[in-house]
């Protein structure tokens, strides 16, 4: 594995820096505003969004698998991380933070990019939609300025308090948010590429929040403002006895970490026409969340609306993403001090903005069109991200679509009596099935159809396995099963067209020893021949 970085700068000109320039300074601006949005939401200080993607975001550039890829705080895990917050403190949190960044590491080192690819699509979406909704409502109170305490973690706890709680909006506040979010859906795409739509409605509320002293929920009024200073290191309180409960979070994140970061990996390579290497990007992200939470950032992984604008604001290497966390730290230790009149209300119709365009919500109406075990998968998924968590919706998700898959792979997989016309002097003698599809576990039992299926046993059974694709442990013990049975019988069996994967599950099985080398052939011809020959004799 080698970072992208060193590949770039093979030949890195000054046109080159030039672009990577203009590129990672215009997403370091946008990298701002939502920076903070997604801590606030998530249930901790804005800054600790900015320094994730001061952080986070040099590191995934200098270490990353991918030339554009930006890294940092992203609205995936507003969820999760409001969560974690709620239930065991920030402190877990960046122990979490620690734990996932390991566990990314690993899987890096261990070359398990390709295994995201396993994760069926629409478990992807129905989690992707689950979140956006979750990060939708946990904005609501924000926008409308609903003077309630902290939200619960739980979503009908959520929706009930919302509901009680409308009378006490404020009108001013839903006018800022209104108009901000109006502002953010109306601001044109061709102005969108060099002053983007959320940097403007970010500069414009805090004007005329400072200017004419609004009655509004700002980062001062909350927060304090942020610090005008370098990240400090932070040192968690590390309690043992809670890491095994933190096990499942930590897991969570990293799993998402990584789905994300090699979802935006693809879209980067889409829109450059490149090759990520995801075990680098895992690398990388890994090692990022490692370092991040020691300045007590929060978890960070690739942002696809931030690469996007990478790359169409010109970047050609990882040095933009460079430069994008250099202008983030330039902009905190000269303009903190104005963040404190940013409003609360235009962070909420930025992240509301964010989580319309996040969720796939065209695969709710093309519903109709799915087979109902990607239906079920889907709305399972959503589901349960809705009411439970991010963990048990990705676990059952799996599950489902798993037992969908083995579900497939049984109806596929068949056991056929292929009728014989070179044998016409004892018709039953010689019985031959073709066997087709997979022969694990969940289909093993279609084989029992050989040995129930005829009156009287014939003189030779021959099994073709040249359209097998798989054959696991399982199948390979019924083999055996049947080998006895019909050794039992005075029946001879023979076995043609092995996968050459299943030839040494065949010897460590003992089917091998059974059968004898002189019953395990090459193909059906010679297969054929053989029960020709032994018939004949007998």
């Amino acid at each position: 594995m080698q970072p992208k970085l060193i590949e770039c700068l093979k030949g890195y000109n000054r046109q080159t820096l030039l672009a990577d320039t203009l590129a990672g300074v215009s997403v370091g601006i946008v990298a701002l505003p939502l920076a903070m949005a997604f801590a606030i939401a998530s249930g901790v200080k804005p800054e600790a969004g900015i320094f994730t993607a001061i952080v986070a975001g040099f590191i995934i550039s200098a270490l990353g698998g991918s030339k554009v890829q930006i890294g940092g705080p992203t609205g995936a895990f507003i969820v999760i991380i409001y969560n974690i917050v709620a239930e065991y403190g920030f402190d877990n949190l960046v122990i979490c933070t620690l734990m996932a960044g390991v566990l990314l590491l690993i899987m890096g080192v261990l070359r398990l990019g390709v295994l995201i690819k396993f994760i069926p699509l629409p478990v992807i979406i129905g989690f992707t939609n689950g979140i956006a909704l979750l990060i939708l409502i946990s904005q609501i109170k924000d926008f409308l300025g609903l003077t309630t305490g902290p939200l619960p973690a739980e979503f009908f706890s959520q929706i009930t308090l919302l509901w009680h709680s409308l009378p006490s909006a404020q009108p001013v506040t839903i006018a800022m948010s209104v108009s901000c979010f109006t502002l953010l859906c109306l601001w044109p795409q061709r102005f969108n590429l060099r002053v983007p739509g959320p940097v403007v409605v970010l500069f414009l509320s805090t004007l005329v929040s400072a200017f004419f002293e609004l009655p509004l929920d700002t980062i001062g009024s909350r927060f304090g403002g942020i610090p005008q200073s370098l990240p400090q290191l932070h040192w968690p309180h590390l309690q043992l006895s809670q890491l095994s409960t933190l096990i499942i979070p930590a897991f969570t994140i990293a799993l998402l970490g990584a789905i994300e970061s090699l979802l935006c990996a693809v879209v980067a390579d889409s829109m450059i026409k490149d090759k990520h290497d995801a075990n680098q990007e895992l690398f990388a992200q890994g090692t990022a969340n490692i370092i991040t939470a020691f300045f007590g950032g929060i978890p960070a992984t690739g942002a696809i609306a931030r690469t996007s604008i990478n790359v169409r604001n010109g970047a050609k290497t990882p040095i933009a993403g460079i430069i994008h966390a250099l202008t983030l730290l330039i902009i905190i230790l000269i303009a903190a001090p104005l963040a404190k009149h940013i409003p609360l209300a235009c962070l909420a119709a930025i992240l509301i903005s964010v989580a319309l365009k996040m969720g796939q919500w065209e695969a709710f109406k093309e519903i109709r069109q799915y087979s109902h075990s990607r239906t079920t998968t889907l709305l399972s998924t959503f589901f349960l991200t809705l009411v439970l968590n991010l963990s048990m919706a990705v676990g059952i998700g799996m599950a489902w679509a798993v037992v969908v898959v083995m579900r497939r792979l049984v109806e596929l997989t068949h056991v056929l009596e292929i009728k014989l016309e070179t044998f016409p002097l004892n018709p039953h003698a010689v019985v031959l099935y073709e066997v087709q599809g997979a022969l694990f576990f969940g289909a093993a039992d279609k084989l029992e159809i050989i040995s129930q299926h005829h009156q009287h046993p014939p003189q030779v059974v021959i099994l073709d396995f040249a359209r097998v694709l798989y054959l696991d442990s399982t199948a390979g013990n019924t083999l055996v099963g049947l080998a006895r049975l019909l050794k039992d019988q005075n029946t001879r069996l023979m076995i043609c067209g092995i996968p050459k994967q299943s030839q040494s599950l065949m010897k460590r099985s003992g089917l091998s020893e059974i059968l004898g080398p002189l019953n395990i052939l090459d193909n059906r011809e010679a297969a054929l021949a053989l029960a020709q020959e032994i018939t004949t004799k007998d």
